[in-house]
């Protein structure tokens, strides 16, 4: 399931790097929670209508995001964390909130993304990124997906996870999260499985570190 949140018209400029202020806010929305430091079970996008204004963004028209989960308690849990304390950063606040049920994915195989998709892994105790054009990204990307399948309790031996890889706009994007550079893809997913296995990614997300604002999907 799906909450879409619309954000209030503010005049107060907000930092590129603003990604960590927001998972406080959801985890200030949360309170006591058994998500922080877990494999995520939920993904959010980035905040939308921004214009860039002096090296920072601008919302003068207001903004709005999304926050998904596979689990329906996660997010009754938040919106009444929203109600009790509507405010994001930087005079951002909740003014809005809609809930959207998961659609059908019977027909669906391809996906945009909200936010960039993360793609890591340790190698020799370093850690590497894979972007959308490295050989090995699509089998991680399908492992990733299927640890939190596995977690979830939901098995599809067959879902395939992967960029499309003939989409001529895929970019890649230096994502600074709290000091850390993280190189991520920009590229839609295509997902092939169950329908509630497309279901499963679509609230969830695809790569890794999503419960930080990473591989949302639409």
């Amino acid at each position: 399931m799906r909450i879409h949140l619309k954000i209030n018209k503010q005049e107060q400029l907000v930092p590129f790097n603003h990604q960590h202020n927001v998972v406080g806010a959801i985890h200030k929305w949360l309170g006591e929670n058994r998500e922080h430091g877990q494999m995520a079970l939920f993904s959010f996008s980035q905040l939308q209508n921004g214009k860039v204004k002096k090296d920072k963004l601008e919302f003068p028209f207001g903004s709005k995001m999304f926050i998904s989960s596979f689990d329906n308690d996660f997010l009754r849990r938040l919106i009444e964390g929203i109600k009790k304390s509507p405010e994001i950063a930087f005079g951002m606040e909740v003014v809005e909130i809609t809930i959207q049920e998961d659609p059908d994915f019977s027909n669906v195989e391809i996906f945009k993304i909200a936010s960039p998709v993360l793609v890591k892994r340790t190698v020799n105790e370093k850690v590497k990124h894979f972007l959308f054009n490295d050989s090995e990204t699509n089998k991680l990307l399908t492992e990733t997906l299927k640890n939190k399948m596995e977690l979830a309790g939901i098995y599809d031996d067959d879902v395939l996870v992967g960029f499309v890889n003939n989409y001529s706009n895929a970019k890649t994007k230096l994502i600074d999260y709290k000091g850390i550079k993280n190189k991520t893809s920009w590229c839609p997913i295509i997902i092939k499985g169950k329908p509630e296995t497309k279901a499963f990614a679509w609230n969830v997300g695809v790569g890794n570190s999503t419960g930080i604002g990473f591989g949302s999907l639409i």
